[in-house]
């Protein structure tokens, strides 16, 4: 038990308790009284009273008021009698003889264990503890049935020269004297803080819901283990709201029997007898199904109907200005959009095609000639006249080509070998014709145009007008591919 109370100062007329805790081999503890009023500090070793004759050596475990509430714990009365005194503390000396003695307890205790084995008892010694002063050595065993060991005592006595007292001790506390570590990891729990031992049953496992394997449920002791009490009274607590199924449910289908149950989840699982589907079910359901079977009814199947629940309004309905009505609303104008168009093609027909749109006749009146081939074309009469003469008369159009590129179509330059077709009033190729020398040509008068047109009712073209798109003198842009 750990002191809470040593760090608080006490009242200067306040009187401590008299009686303190002391603790012996073993966790064994007994209460002493201080008569001597010694300022003695929980862990001090001090002299005590022994039960017969002498003196023993223990350590100061509790003291104060704490004491008090231990031993109303316990039941032991406070003006008890067979309460020891306090005869000292311990001094350099009486600690070095205790720890002499403690030394002998290892070999008297193998050496009594052959003695037992030899007059064959059915009894199994664990410890020995001598008492400090070497007149009494205490022999601590565990047995199934009573013992009859007079014989026993007489040849231990004869052994050791002391006074020799046997003590019978339950296997729980046993591995509390031996202690050692539990199946959770830690030190166990008798050899550290229990000091009352409780009769542990194995209801305590099946309220539980555990596997009745006493391989498991056992401690190091042979016995159930202690910490199955620790969680009994929780588990008695959620059994109250958990139906008792000792009859299989009845349903239209077949009768199912409980498998398992959850008790804190509060769920059951059943099953049909030989099939591996289990049902879950609440607790609640359990209830309904059994009326109904007091009743002599029988639901279609465990699981209760279905219904429908009716869906909450989102959110973003209720919330004013939300940006999903406005994506409504657009969504909602080009439905109604693609709607009038398919109405309007169904009242077409759907192999109709559209017809085309009829432009109004123009007037021949209206209507400009089209200029003949061999006709020179005339300029604007409202264009200003821009360059200077020899700019104006220079050739401009088809005139302006060369004659070797006039009348090609596309890719009939890159083949040289390649027939080069007639011209449109049947003469033959440029390239079939004689070279004429320059002797024989006229000389050009000035202003004359550099070349005749070779097209078909060609002739000297007059000059054209400048082209609003193009800044007058500038260069002819290149004419389009045939």
């Amino acid at each position: 038990m750990f002191d809470w109370l040593q760090d608080l100062d006490l009242p200067s007329d306040f009187k401590e308790f008299d009686i303190v805790e002391v603790r012996f081999k073993g966790g064994r503890k007994d209460f002493y009284r201080n008569k001597s009023r010694l300022p003695l500090i929980t862990g001090d070793a001090i002299v005590v009273e022994a039960a017969g004759n002498g003196w023993h050596l223990g350590h100061v475990s509790l003291k104060g008021e704490l004491v008090r509430l231990q031993m109303r714990k316990k039941k032991v009365p406070l003006d008890a009698k067979d309460i020891r005194p306090i005869l000292r503390v311990a001094t350099e000396q009486d600690v070095e003889r205790w720890n002499a003695v403690r030394d002998l307890e290892t070999g008297t205790m193998f050496k009594a264990r052959a003695v037992v084995d030899e007059l064959r008892l059915k009894m199994k010694l664990s410890d020995v503890e001598y008492q400090a002063d070497r007149t009494r050595a205490t022999f601590f065993y565990s047995a199934d049935d009573r013992v009859d060991f007079r014989d026993l005592i007489k040849r231990l006595a004869d052994e050791f020269r002391v006074r020799v007292e046997m003590r019978q001790i339950s296997l729980r506390h046993e591995a509390g004297r031996l202690g050692g570590i539990g199946s959770c990891g830690r030190e166990l729990c008798c050899s550290t803080w229990l000091s009352d031992f409780k009769s542990v049953s194995t209801t305590a496992a099946r309220y539980q819901n555990l596997s009745l394997n006493p391989a498991k449920l056992s401690g190091q002791c042979g016995r159930l283990k202690c910490c199955l009490n620790y969680e009994l009274d929780t588990y008695l607590d959620a059994l109250k709201d958990i139906p008792q199924v000792q009859r299989p449910l009845l349903t239209e289908k077949g009768d199912f029997v409980l498998q398992k149950t959850d008790i804190f989840k509060r769920k059951m699982w059943f099953a049909m007898r030989g099939d591996n589907n289990w049902v879950v079910l609440s607790t609640e359901r359990v209830r309904e199904i059994q009326d109904l079977n007091k009743r002599g009814e029988k639901p279609e199947s465990l699981l209760p109907p279905v219904r429908e629940e009716e869906k909450s309004p989102e959110v973003t309905a209720i919330v004013e200005g939300s940006l999903e009505r406005l994506d409504d609303k657009i969504k909602a104008s080009k439905r109604t959009k693609r709607g009038k168009k398919k109405k309007d093609k169904e009242k077409v027909g759907p192999d109709a095609v559209a017809p085309a749109p009829v432009r109004p006749a123009r007037p021949a009146a209206a209507r400009p000639a089209p200029p003949a081939a061999d006709a020179p074309t005339a300029p604007a009469p409202d264009a200003p006249e821009t360059g200077t003469p020899e700019e104006r008369a220079r050739p401009r159009g088809a005139a302006a080509r060369p004659l070797n590129r006039r009348g090609r179509s596309r890719g009939e330059g890159k083949r040289p070998d390649a027939p080069r077709p007639a011209s449109a009033d049947g003469a033959a190729p440029e390239a079939t014709r004689p070279a004429r020398s320059p002797e024989a040509r006229p000389p050009r008068a000035e202003g004359e145009s550099r070349r005749s047109s070779g097209a078909p009712g060609g002739g000297r073209r007059g000059p054209r007008p400048p082209r609003p798109d193009r800044p007058a003198g500038g260069p002819a842009p290149a004419p389009p591919a045939s």
